[in-house]
């Protein structure tokens, strides 16, 4: 697996405008969010950093992961899915390669996300294992949906298709949760949603360890369960589609 990853990190290297996502869009969300925002949801800027960044590091982990699986089936287009599987390889060494690739690119994007956040006046009162507790339920959540946008990629035609529907689910998923503002002012049928979103779970969690230290378990617990299953049905499902699909 090692080669692989090599060979995705050296894609990386030969298309360096490839990094411009997680290097510009935690830069641009930050700003944005804050000062358009801020005053209007927390009454100042200041608070709503604490508010909205461990937000942001969901949505985030949720952009980047949606990479993976436009990547995935580009790779179909080129042939090279077609040698790999003439290859005496393990399936899974391919998409798990791809996706810890990914996961190295999600680390940088948080890292970008939070020196921007410190500029803006974010503090951390739970201390320093609070904010690499968040880091970690964020990294395990976003490895978890690496692995659905994989299975898209497998699953759909074109890099195109990918990037569409990836952009149906996410989309409700980001902005009908607790991600940028309280669910408590919104109507009940929306705040239901919001309450079994996993996102708001994640962002909750976040904010907690961040702003506390505190370990709020039952948000964390259910952060695990959901990365736990979704990787339970998405990893097998890929390998087998891997498999078996005709490009």
């Amino acid at each position: 697996m090692s080669a692989l990853t090599r060979r995705n990190l050296l894609q990386i290297k030969a298309d360096p405008d490839s990094l411009f996502d997680i290097l510009l869009m935690p830069v641009i969300y930050t700003v944005l969010f804050v000062y358009v925002f801020g005053g209007a949801v927390a009454g100042s800027q200041e608070e709503y950093v604490q508010y909205v960044m461990p937000g942001l590091m969901s949505m985030i982990a949720v952009n980047i992961a949606m990479t993976a699986g436009i990547g995935i089936n580009s790779d179909f287009k080129t042939g090279v899915m077609d040698r790999f599987r003439t290859l005496p390889i393990h399936r899974v060494s391919v998409l798990t390669a791809k996706v810890v690739v990914e996961c190295g690119r999600m680390a940088a994007a948080t890292v970008v996300l939070l020196g921007v956040a410190f500029l803006l006046g974010l503090r951390v009162p739970g201390g320093v294992p609070g904010l690499l507790a968040a880091v970690g339920l964020t990294g395990l959540f976003g490895m978890a949906l690496l692995w659905v946008s994989v299975l898209l990629g497998l699953a759909l035609k074109s890099p195109q298709a990918v990037q569409g529907l990836g952009m149906i689910a996410v989309l409700p998923l980001q902005f009908g949760s607790s991600i940028f503002a309280p669910t408590s002012t919104m109507p009940g049928w929306l705040r239901a949603f919001t309450d079994l979103n996993p996102l708001s779970n994640l962002a909750d969690a976040c904010r907690l360890l961040i702003n506390t230290g505190s370990v709020p378990a039952g948000t964390v617990l259910t952060t695990v369960g959901w990365s736990v299953g979704i990787m339970l049905l998405a990893v097998p499902t890929a390998v087998s589609l891997f498999g078996r699909s005709d490009r």
